[in-house]
């Protein structure tokens, strides 16, 4: 099941639903159906479009992939997504997110994903969040399991500093409830 990505990059896509109708871009590896014309991947490459919203999603995931439930490579960089869908949330066995050169503006937004179990790598840099001073602390403190983060390595030290900022980030929450 690890064939082709379907790739429907750079075709000025603004709504999920309009891809229904495109055809997946032929890369070097030949993409390979099933009997019911679906791919035989689990990547999907929504890149380089004008996408606002992740509304159909999961239709646009169960058109193209003959086993929709084993996405495991999604890239939705370079669109005009502003916030972290739940959506997101419901591709159980997502490994890899693009989501770099976006406009994401809240940061909170992030901790959604920690409800992906298998999530190793994410990109995120290019949105307003990474301005944020705790970006990385955050983003690595709700997603520990990252191994990459930005096409950067995610140190053991990076780690240790991201629970330490959780742990700080706790306990000023719980002194703020209880005087």
């Amino acid at each position: 099941m690890y064939g082709a990505p379907v790739d429907l990059s750079f075709k000025n896509i603004s709504c999920l639903a309009d891809t229904w109708s495109e055809e997946p871009t032929s890369g070097l590896r030949p993409l390979k159906r099933n009997s019911k014309k679906k791919y035989l991947s689990s990547s999907l490459r929504l890149s380089n479009n004008n996408i606002t919203d992740l509304h159909d999603l999961q239709l646009t995931v169960m058109h193209f992939l003959a086993e929709p439930l084993y996405l495991a490579w999604l890239d939705l960089s370079f669109n005009k997504i502003t916030h972290i869908d739940k959506v997101l949330c419901e591709l159980r066995e997502l490994r890899v997110l693009y989501l770099h050169g976006n406009g994401i503006f809240i940061l909170s937004e992030v901790d959604r994903l920690g409800a992906l179990p298998h999530l190793h790598t994410i990109t995120l840099h290019g949105n307003v969040i990474e301005s944020n001073k705790s970006y990385r602390s955050r983003v690595i403190s709700v997603l520990p399991q990252l191994k990459t983060m930005d096409f950067s390595a995610v140190t053991r030290q990076e780690r240790v500093m991201a629970k330490i900022w959780q742990d700080s980030n706790d306990h000023s929450r719980c002194s703020k409830t209880f005087p």
